[in-house]
């Protein structure tokens, strides 16, 4: 559902205006459609369920948090940030394609990303508001400068920076790099299910418990930051137990939040 609302909203509106166009849309497919959990749109539609509405009123959401996902993604993986050549399997963009297609492929999926909030009719504005400040340079983006920042200036990530980083700078840095767009992508269902500002504001809790209790797993499992293994376990464990009293408030409606929450409880 949430791959084929994606494939829809990437597709060029009108005739190419020559090869480079053509390319471009095929780029931002290949970015946006490639393997990946979906774990984040997946979370959208579960909350929108879990508030009563049908799942489909979050697709246009669902596709949003995805292909914002994506964009980060192929601008994370340019020469300038963290040079990687490879992503989920696949040469990433700027080698598939070109370093300047991948800077467009980023662009173009973040104005596609806000474009399709725009199909959530009465609740557009209020998803426009959140997806904006948790995906911007207050949360996400912060988080991304913070990163570079801990490389001193030498275009290091945080995993590589010469100098110790504290459990309380990482798990700020977590939440702001990976929690952030969580919180998004469950608050996200809320609002397109129509659900009251309170509820929408326990489902962005639970977003940034579980994104956060995500990066600790995915830095144990790259074997970053061993010096913190037991802390961030002990963490993980806290963050999920929260995450799983707020799912069961929703009771059978917020099923697929619980199991999620649960899920991730078994990675502490």
């Amino acid at each position: 559902m949430i791959d084929a609302c994606i494939e829809r909203h990437l597709q060029a509106p009108g005739p190419e205006l020559g090869p480079g166009h053509g390319r471009l849309w095929e780029a931002m497919r290949y970015a946006a459609l490639g393997p990946g959990k979906r774990l984040r749109p997946a979370l959208t539609l579960a909350a929108c369920t879990a508030v009563g509405a049908d799942r489909a009123a979050a697709l246009p959401a669902a596709a949003a948090v995805e292909m914002l996902h994506a964009y980060t993604l192929v601008h994370d993986d340019l020469p300038c940030m963290d040079d990687d050549d490879e992503r989920r399997g696949r040469p990433t963009v700027h080698i598939a394609f070109d370093e300047a297609t991948a800077v467009l492929v980023g662009d173009g999926l973040l104005t596609a990303a806000f474009g399709a909030l725009a199909e959530l009719g009465p609740h557009a504005a209020s998803a426009v508001q959140v997806l904006a400040r948790r995906a911007g340079a207050a949360e996400l983006l912060a988080g991304q400068a913070v990163d570079l920042g801990f490389g001193l200036g030498l275009g290091l990530t945080v995993e590589d920076a010469p100098r110790q980083v504290s459990f309380a700078a990482l798990e700020a840095l977590h939440a702001a790099k990976t929690g952030a767009l969580f919180s998004a992508a469950v608050e996200l269902g809320g609002i397109a299910g129509g659900a009251a500002p309170e509820v929408c504001r326990d489902l962005a809790r639970f977003g940034m418990a579980i994104g956060i209790a995500f990066q600790h797993a995915d830095d144990r499992d790259d074997g970053d930051f061993p010096e913190y293994a037991t802390q961030a376990s002990a963490r993980m464990q806290e963050l999920t137990g929260e995450a799983v009293r707020l799912a069961r408030q929703f009771g059978e409606p917020g099923r697929i939040l619980l199991a999620v929450a649960e899920w991730m409880g078994t990675r502490a």
